[in-house]
């Protein structure tokens, strides 16, 4: 089927498509006394880092209420928590509700999602919902360490409120999610879609997710990039025609597979007449580029017309073609 058949389709079924909310089930209920210790030192995110001598505090609270009376600044949570068994086909995710102002979440020592913009470029976010995808790779079935690193200004500070817990979404159909961090840089340079480009020194940029949230500056409207590699997983490897779901991405696009296009969006209107925005991207990942059996590289140029920016909404991964609408139902 041809990609342009396939968004067709897809908008057809999906006309009426909304977001939901979560609809996973809580496995780990991390409500209750954490560690907690003001200031701001990036080694509190380690696995290995000692924390006994921290405070306590009650997770979901403001810490103005745990002792912290009038505090404003750098704050760090620590708590750990075991998962007994995993599989590589349920993906987890990690809810921590409201937090005032601006957060990063560590999961093993690797962060794993972050809302809003840390000083110098200081952006609350305390209205927006923390839900982080967590990748199976990094998490094991005991000792998994979380870390919280958390700025406030005003007010209320911390970990607020919220159903605070690790949750498990058991698919109904094969699916590799690749929501979360990617590699994000502004401009535009076609050496980028090349699976042999370094992009160490790019941003992290977490997906879903409009690029001002993470832009460390001013937004402006033009071209940047995303970057991802992956490994199929083992349910995956056997499976033919196999597609990639990019969610709504505002405003056009183009798509490359270890360095070769596989697909764009474009419709060449202007801002206020081009709806490219509100149209999922799904594009097959051709056999004759795709690595079975080893590392791959997604690549995504995105030009924005004005306003909003970016890869800003899901459900994002690989399926089967034919389960991608029922990927985009249960997302």
């Amino acid at each position: 089927m041809r990609t342009t058949q396939i968004i067709i389709i897809l908008n057809l079924l999906i006309s009426s498509f909304k977001a939901q909310g979560k609809d996973g089930e809580m496995v780990v209920n991390l409500r209750g006394y954490w560690k907690f210790n003001i200031g701001d030192n990036i080694s509190w995110a380690a696995t290995s880092f000692d924390d006994s001598d921290w405070g306590d505090v009650f997770v979901p609270s403001a810490w103005e209420d745990e002792g912290f009376y009038g505090f404003d600044g750098y704050g760090w949570y620590r708590t750990s928590f075991d998962l007994g068994r995993i599989d590589k086909n349920e993906h987890f995710y990690i809810e921590l509700g409201y937090i005032d102002d601006v957060d990063e979440v560590f999961v093993n020592g690797q962060l794993v999602g972050f809302t809003g913009s840390f000083p110098p470029n200081f952006r609350t976010a305390y209205t927006s919902l923390r839900r982080y995808y967590i990748p199976t790779e990094l998490l094991k079935t005991t000792g998994n360490v979380i870390a919280v690193r958390v700025y406030d200004t005003i007010k209320e500070g911390g970990i607020l409120q919220g159903d605070i817990g690790i949750y498990l979404k058991k698919p109904s159909i094969d699916v590799q999610v690749l929501e979360g961090l990617w590699k994000f840089k502004e401009g535009d340079d076609l050496e980028w879609k090349s699976p042999h480009y370094d992009d160490s020194h790019w941003d992290n940029a977490l997906i879903p997710g409009f690029w001002r949230s993470y832009k460390k500056w001013d937004f402006v409207e033009g071209i940047a990039w995303y970057r991802k590699e992956f490994t199929l997983y083992e349910n995956l490897k056997n499976v033919e025609d196999l597609v990639i779901v990019l969610g709504k991405i505002d405003d056009f696009d183009k798509v490359f597979l270890n360095g070769h296009l596989i697909g764009y969006t474009r419709d060449n209107r202007p801002l206020g007449a081009s709806g490219s925005y509100q149209k999922i991207r799904i594009y097959g990942l051709l056999e004759k580029y795709l690595n079975r059996n080893g590392k791959n590289l997604i690549a995504v140029q995105v030009q924005d017309l004005g306003g909003n920016a970016g890869i800003y909404e899901g459900p994002i991964g690989i399926v089967a073609e034919k389960n991608f609408s029922r990927f985009i139902d249960r997302y």
